[in-house]
Parts: structure tokens; sequence; C-alpha cells
């Protein structure tokens, strides 16, 4: 029966990621979508300010950079790390955002060490 399961959450999986895809090429934002409780627009805005909080905790092991390491940056965007003992984990936010993250400003970001989201767990290691 989890087999069925699996199976079925992959098929969602592909069908929603189609469905944005298909959203995109027509430029329409996926940021209203619902899962009947919350947009995909207030998920991460949530997700800002708990990061936010995360950073102004611990100034000490944060930052913020308008250029990657690299010197380049998505339009309109900066980045946002903290050094965990496990290593760094980042997000971009839209420039409206700045002032949220009250941490130490960066010339350049540190050099991407190739966390990816699984590694959210690393934040952990910050208790």
């Amino acid at each position: 029966m989890s087999m069925d399961k699996e199976v079925l959450q992959e098929g969602m999986t592909e069908q929603a990621n189609g469905v944005i895809s298909i959203m995109k090429a027509h430029d329409l934002s996926a940021r209203y979508v619902s899962d009947g409780y919350h947009t995909f627009d207030e998920l991460y805005y949530h997700r800002m300010i708990l990061f936010s909080l995360l950073c102004k905790t611990n100034r000490d092991k944060a930052w913020k950079s308008w250029l990657h390491d690299d010197g380049t940056m998505f339009d309109d965007s900066f980045i946002v790390g903290i050094e965990t003992s496990e290593g760094q984990y980042t997000y971009h936010y839209g420039k409206e955002y700045w002032d949220e993250f009250n941490v130490k400003e960066l010339e350049k970001a540190p050099e991407y060490d190739g966390h990816k989201p699984e590694d959210i767990t690393r934040l952990l290691s910050l208790i």
C-alpha cells in the first residue's frame, strides 16, 4: 500500500510541476496558488520572517550581500546566509526585504558550499 502512495505522490508532484510550468509559460504567477490554507506568497513571506529572526538571533554567524561570490546576482535580489557548524545555509530575497535582515553586509557572499534544500537541518546545529 505504501508503494501506491509513493507512486501517487510522485505523480501529483509531476502534475503540480507541470501546472506551474504552464502558468509560467503564460506569464502567470504561482504566488497565489494555495493548498486551501496558505498561498505560496504567504509561505515564502513566513519563511523570510522566520529566517530573519534566526539571523538576528545569530548575528555573529549571519551575513547579507547584493552579490554572489562571483559578482553576479538575480535581478532586484540579494542573498542572506548563516554559517553553521555543518556548513552554510542561504536564501535569496527581493530587495524590498533588505532591511528585514539586520546582519553584517558583505561586498560579496562567501563561496557557495553546494548546500541543497535537504540540508535545511544544518540550521538545527545552531541550537
